[in-house]
């Protein structure tokens, strides 16, 4: 087995085709498919051997797919590090990976000589611009063989360490095997982002996250993938009307700043027939307004490093449903199981619940990982023996099989001895007109143990009120739910990885205290 030899394949199919767009620049699927040859020969001279480990840190840019193509052809393991990551986060994740190699752009290259103490192990330094005391990435591709090479792996072998910071922060690698990334190229090109020759997908996110998942299989269909460097909305909407773009992947966040980007009103964006959000959760009010900008053309995925992409979706058909068809209800679901993904809602005993009750969403199949990387613990916690993935996100189920998450499990706060959901309560909150973005966290309170604090940002130019906004719950939310304090920021805390840092909005209110819980 090996994932690369679809490359070539795309390559023999569509060999002028463009397989990647970037600035002014397009790569067609016969340079791809040569370039990642070269370099898959580059990596295998310098002395690498099936298994080592390679890492990329870096913005977009096409060298990271054209690595990501080398690395299945040569037997490699990717370590796809984030650009934003923090000099003391890289370091921890250079000695967790030890990786044999690392590929950087000229943003990264002094915080990589710096972390490089932490991976002994670290052999070589490939630059992607010429730089004193690192390889050169496109002299190292001018002197390699052109000769096909694909090594062939089996599906329990490790191909991608996908560092994740997950609900706690801390930054672990999942496991990701070769049979994880066959069986999330299967379920993207199987549901909902079925593409082919002609389809442009733009990538804004980074490309060693998320993102990134999709690359495989757009390339697998043969359309192209339209890289930015990052996410500026202008930028964003001039490129889709540019580039006739037909999909798209954007967290809440970025969708948020669309649609309060003055330039919307007036680009062409008719090219669109997919656009698909995840990551984190999103307001029905904010989903309506998205719907009203890009046409009937949402579709939101929920998934995991863990679980190598999305394991369930919220149709588009699903969201006329709930817009036009009459259940509105259903734009606070996550949506239902894709493909070959077994998804359930399992109790404490592992029996599915129903109706009201709450459980915890478990994910069992090909695309659940082989577990995080030298951390057996976390594995324990998470992977059960029968192969159940616990994913820590607490949810119900409706009488059709619609997912509705409540919150992590780990987030839930118990006021007066109630159980409260931090993210049922911020689903309220965002419907006020002058809320642009709420964080809800559990604070100290000697009657209650914890109680309920709302931290607001609110929209350009609108105001509000703690009382105005408390009261706006009323008749929205049960009496121990509402929100007893409201805190207004400039801006929330997001990690390396673009996700709302619960933990850093919680922490000022609990300093000092030996018990994080009352």
């Amino acid at each position: 087995m090996n994932i690369g030899r679809y490359i070539s394949r795309s390559a023999r199919f569509w060999p002028q085709r463009p397989a990647i767009l970037f600035r002014d620049r397009a790569i067609s699927y016969r340079e791809l498919d040569s370039r990642s040859t070269r370099l898959a020969q580059a990596l295998l001279r310098l002395g690498l051997q099936r298994g080592d480990r390679v890492a990329v840190v870096s913005p977009n840019r096409p060298e990271i797919v054209e690595l990501e193509c080398a690395l299945y052809k040569a037997g490699l393991v990717k370590v796809a590090l984030n650009a934003r990551l923090a000099p003391t986060e890289l370091a921890d994740a250079l000695g967790n990976a030890e990786p044999a190699a690392i590929l950087a752009g000229p943003e990264h290259r002094t915080m990589v000589d710096e972390a490089a103490e932490a991976a002994p192990g670290l052999r070589h330094r490939i630059a992607f611009a010429p730089a004193p005391g690192w390889l050169d990435y496109e002299a190292l591709l001018a002197s390699a063989s052109d000769e096909p090479v694909c090594v062939e792996m089996r599906p329990d072998e490790l191909a991608v360490l996908h560092y994740t910071s997950g609900s706690t922060g801390k930054l672990k690698a999942a496991m990701q095997t070769v049979g994880n990334r066959m069986a999330s190229l299967r379920k993207v090109t199987m549901g909902r982002m079925h593409a082919g020759p002609g389809d442009v997908l733009m990538l804004c996110g980074p490309i060693t996250h998320a993102s990134g998942m999709f690359m495989q299989p757009m390339l697998y269909q043969g359309a192209t993938l339209l890289l930015l460097e990052g996410f500026k909305p202008a930028e964003v909407l001039e490129a889709i009307e540019r580039h006739r773009v037909t999909m798209a992947f954007f967290v809440p966040a970025m969708i948020h700043a669309l649609l309060a980007e003055p330039s919307l009103r007036s680009r062409d964006l008719s090219s669109l027939r997919l656009v698909s959000y995840g990551a984190a959760p999103m307001s029905p009010s904010r989903i309506r307004e998205a719907w009203a900008a890009f046409g009937p053309v949402l579709s939101q995925g929920y998934g995991a490093g863990e679980t190598t992409g999305g394991v369930i979706a919220l149709t588009i058909e699903d969201h006329a449903r709930a817009i036009e068809g009459g259940r509105p209800e259903l734009l606070a679901a996550c949506g239902r199981p894709v493909c070959e993904s077994d998804v359930q809602v399992l109790d404490e005993q592992g029996r599915p619940v129903s109706g009201d009750a709450i459980g915890e969403i478990c994910v069992r199949g090909p695309d659940v990982f082989a577990g995080y990387w030298r951390a057996e613990p976390q594995t324990r916690e998470v992977l059960q023996e029968d192969g159940w993935l616990r994913t820590g996100d607490l949810a119900r189920v409706d009488e059709e099989g619609y997912i509705f998450i409540v919150d992590r499990k780990k987030e839930m706060l118990v006021s007066g001895g109630f159980n409260v959901y931090p993210s049922e309560v911020e689903s309220v909150l965002a419907q006020h007109p002058a809320v642009y973005e709420v964080c809800v966290v559990g604070v100290p309170d000697e009657r209650w143990g914890e109680s309920v604090k709302a931290v607001v940002v609110l929209r350009e130019g609108q105001q509000a009120a703690s009382g105005e906004i408390m009261e706006f719950c009323r008749g929205r939310l049960a009496d121990f739910k509402r929100p007893r304090s409201i805190d207004f920021v400039a801006h929330l805390p997001k990690n390396a990885n673009g996700k709302l840092s619960r933990k850093e909005v919680r922490e000022p209110y609990w300093h000092g205290r030996e018990r994080r819980v009352n």
